[in-house]
């Protein structure tokens, strides 16, 4: 079996491919990394650290890769022989890269009609759907029409915490233990492809809320508190037992959102909040907090880590959710001159207000309570932490 990966980086091996070549996989990395390509040709394997109580490695072995700008012509033939293909490349990377994947369909149908799936292994909702739309604008009529007959694009959600790091071997990857990848079945075509490791569901959408009410939403909140208190990582900022508690009390509220609606086990769920915390005050990894807080007006959206969650909570429960409240509050005070949407969200802060800001970016009513509370927090963090 032949898998295609866009995207050798640190989620790229450490996490998809390492798995892909565990289910059998001979893995072709496509990335534009020169080295990175040519140490994959020369080796032909990379090493994994998992930095668990006891760290561990894990080689993994049968790669190989091409470089997309300026082997294109091989990485079309190599999606037509193809029996897997996903990415791991960011969501903005997604239209970059779908015309080299049109390519290689269209060169895949005038060979065989054998059928392919296609995995976009992104941090974001529908994300392999949205890398079908972008393909699709790149396809003939009759592309389009076999797409649809033969090609399976099936969204995902991916799980593990693969912190920024320099390692003195370029194709060494440092993992955590923990991870998760729910595959969505709806669009299978034929046997759903064998992933060692994966987990297919019928409906992605709960694993999704799950994943980003509790991983994302207790990540974000140790990042901006942490950053308020100076912390350099959120391993750090776990250790305050203030942080601690009130990431804790967030995920305890946007816990009781998820069992409410979807129906989770409220023991199981606990118990994957106490796995959350774990991986957060990991000693052997290092996430650094500047790099979870950025963009933090994107994470301040409506369906987003933060807001979803709270506005949730308080139209179930009619109460406002303090600690995702501290956890707005303390994302509204993140000014780190070096993210270009930390200094706009101030920028806005300092025209419009607390108000417009939540109006302008997460989409709140002006009379909403959640806006009320989140402006006094605001207030009261501002003056505790002005430096």
């Amino acid at each position: 079996m032949r898998a295609v990966h866009f995207g050798a980086g640190n989620i790229g091996r450490g996490f998809i491919g390492s798995l892909l070549a565990a289910s059998g996989y001979d893995v072709v990395f496509v990335d534009v990394n020169e080295q990175i390509v040519r140490l994959l040709k020369e080796r032909g394997e990379y090493r994994v650290i998992i930095a668990g109580e006891r760290q561990e490695e894990q080689w993994v072995r049968g790669v190989s890769a091409l470089n997309s700008q300026t082997e294109q012509d091989d990485v079309i033939e190599a999606i037509a022989s193809a029996d897997l293909v996903t990415t791991a490349v960011g969501p903005h990377i997604l239209p970059v890269i779908a015309p080299v994947i049109a390519a290689g369909l269209e060169r895949r149908f005038t060979v065989h009609q054998k059928p392919l799936h296609v995995i976009a292994c992104e941090n974001m909702i529908g994300g392999t759907e949205t890398l079908k739309q972008y393909v699709v604008t790149h396809l003939s009529e009759a592309g389009r029409q076999l797409v649809e007959e033969c090609v399976g694009f099936l969204n995902c959600a991916v799980d593990r915490i693969v912190p920024n790091q320099t390692n003195d071997d370029p194709l060494a990857v440092t993992v955590e233990p923990f991870f998760e990848w729910a595959i969505e079945t709806k669009n299978t075509i034929g046997a759903v492809p064998p992933i060692q490791g994966a987990h297919f569901v019928a409906d992605l959408g709960p694993y999704i809320e799950r994943k980003l009410f509790t991983v994302n939403t207790g990540h974000a909140l140790a990042a901006y508190l942490g950053y308020q208190k100076q912390y350099r990582t959120v391993q750090e900022a776990m250790k305050d037992s203030g942080i601690r508690e009130s990431v804790e009390q967030a995920l305890r509220e946007s816990g009781a959102v998820l069992v409410k609606k979807h129906g989770w086990d409220e023991q199981e769920h606990r118990s994957y909040i106490e796995t959350t915390i774990g991986r957060f005050t990991n000693p052997s990894l290092s996430d650094d907090i500047v790099r979870v807080a950025r963009s933090p007006i994107r994470k301040l959206g409506p369906n987003d880590r933060l807001v979803a969650p709270a506005v949730q909570y308080y139209t179930l429960f009619e109460r406002v959710p303090s600690g995702l409240v501290k956890g707005i509050a303390a994302l509204l005070l993140f000014d780190e001159t070096g993210d270009a949407e930390a200094t706009a969200l101030q920028k806005t802060i300092e025209q419009s207000g607390v108000e417009g800001a939540l109006v302008q970016y997460a989409g709140l009513d002006n009379s909403h309570p959640l806006v009320v509370a989140v402006k006094e927090e605001y207030a009261q963090m501002k003056q505790m932490y002005s430096r």
